[in-house]
């Protein structure tokens, strides 16, 4: 498995079959979270790293056509297939990312592309209330827009300066289940501990004050979670455990 099918069509990246928002237009369009079953791997912005932490396996990886490195969360171990969309599972924390599904910004206007899957189900939530008014539904768009808009490049910078000190480094992922199947994931990064406990003291306390280090801590520690993925995966080949 790779993780370069990201969804990389950042603000002002695309504007065929975009529409600007706008309750006449768009009053009765309806959102839903369904698309997010075939998400995969998802995005997230620094800000988002310890909120995700907590149910995600975040790790580095890099664009396919800029090699830039960005980071994200895996949901599943294999291409259309989102394990943290089952049970509930996301239900604490949902990545910018897919909150902003269907939506963009072009020119501080907001933009819809009304063939996007997250408008597929008409049993989703109204953007607009009968006055014209954004639902609640738009709002949480909204604040994601505006979470990737600020986050973005500060990522960018945060990335910048763990590259700098040599602190990303591959992981390797091999997961094996019990119908004899194997899986690996290819194309993620991880901060190296090693080194991160190597730099100088000075290096250290320039990472802490700008929350670098909190969110290098955050990023190693939900490694973990990828285990967890493995486990409801075996559940889906062989079935839950008497």
């Amino acid at each position: 498995m790779t993780t370069s099918g990201r969804d990389r069509r950042e603000d002002g990246d695309v504007t065929q079959a975009l529409e600007p928002l706008n309750p006449q237009q768009h009053g009765r369009l309806c959102v839903s979270n369904w698309h997010d079953a075939t998400r995969h791997f998802a995005q997230i912005v620094a800000d988002e790293f310890l909120d995700a932490a907590h149910d995600h396996p975040i790790f580095f990886t890099k664009h396919p056509e800029t090699g830039a490195f960005y980071a994200g969360v895996v949901m599943g171990l294999t291409p259309g297939e989102n394990l943290s969309h089952l049970r509930g599972q996301n239900d604490r924390y949902r990545p910018a990312d897919l909150e902003r599904g269907g939506f963009f910004v072009v020119q501080d206007q907001i933009m819809v592309e009304p063939a996007h899957p997250a408008f597929a189900q008409p049993d989703g939530q109204l953007l607009f209330d009968d006055a014209g008014e954004p639902t609640a539904a738009l709002q949480r768009i909204q604040r994601a827009l505006g979470r990737l808009h600020t986050g973005l490049p500060a990522t960018d910078a945060i990335i910048a300066r763990y590259l700098q000190h040599r602190l990303i480094e591959p992981i390797d992922v091999s997961l094996s289940f019990d119908d004899g199947s194997r899986i690996q994931l290819d194309g993620l990064y991880t901060i190296s501990l090693d080194r991160l406990h190597a730099l100088p003291d000075h290096a250290v306390l320039d990472l802490f004050r700008q929350g670098d280090l909190q969110l290098a801590y955050a990023q190693t520690g939900s490694v973990r979670h990828i285990k967890r993925l493995a486990r409801l995966h075996n559940e889906r080949l062989t079935g839950p455990p008497a």
